[in-house]
């Protein structure tokens, strides 16, 4: 983290000191719609281009694609991959945008897809897409285990090899969150299951979010993690999501 951003300030010394400059003409911006034509015709290795905003610092631009935030000069000849911080603040404010640019309409989500698990007074609530061949969603059940006073929505997302029988078993088991969770905490396997389930909406979905991987959080202020959180860091972020 701290080699890229000692990188980031070295590569555009030249700028920042021009623009810090109270005697100094101001940057010109370049329309954010020319960076992007510039961007997307001499480099489409990046991919599809969704957006390209002003940032408000050091005359960058934000490059937005599907599902990451880069930055770019006004002359597209440089891709910045990496957070920027403020330094009086230590703010880190590529994460703070990306929270913004990919959040998630977390009450618009398709709950009926979901397992549904109440716990304590459900007050606090997170959605997961998880796979049950997936280890660190075994971890992150582990994690949820002792927590409290939370409502959580399992999106059963199969995607290894195999997970598509284990997801058809839970949900045609009398007791979906109790299967899941004997499933995934005991490696209990519950019978095989011969009822319809929503797996090929729920792999949409996934599509929609553009969700690579599992485990992949989001939480009520539409905000997402992909990956495992250990359970302090995961009482924090309800806790943050919950007051907002």
């Amino acid at each position: 983290m701290l080699r890229s951003l000692l990188l980031l300030l070295a590569a555009l010394t030249c700028s920042y000191a021009y623009a810090s400059d109270a005697k100094a003409p101001a940057l010109l911006r370049v329309d954010p719609s020319i960076v992007k034509d510039m961007l997307q015709k001499n480099y489409p290795q990046i991919g599809k281009i969704e957006k390209v905003n002003k940032a408000n610092f050091l005359g960058l631009y934000e490059v937005v694609t599907s599902d990451q935030l880069f930055y770019t000069d006004e002359k597209a000849q440089y891709l910045i991959n990496g957070s920027i911080y403020d330094l009086k603040t230590m703010r880190n404010l590529t994460e703070e945008r990306s929270h913004q640019l990919f959040a998630i309409d977390f009450n618009g989500l398709p709950f009926e897809l979901a397992v549904k698990k109440v716990k304590g007074n459900g007050q606090r609530k997170m959605a997961y897409l998880t796979d049950p061949n997936c280890g660190y969603c075994k971890k992150l059940e582990g994690e949820l285990k002792n927590m409290d006073n939370v409502t959580l929505y399992l999106f059963m997302y199969p995607i290894f090899p195999g997970s598509d029988e284990k997801v058809k078993a839970v949900w045609c088991s009398k007791d979906p969150v109790k299967a899941w969770d004997n499933l995934m905490l005991n490696n209990i396997q519950p019978p095989t299951g011969t009822c319809d389930t929503p797996s090929a909406k729920v792999l949409e979905l996934g599509k929609r979010l553009n969700v690579t991987g599992t485990p992949t959080l989001i939480f009520a202020d539409g905000s997402r993690v992909p990956g495992f959180l250990p359970a302090a860091e995961l009482e924090n972020t309800l806790n943050g999501t919950a007051s907002r």
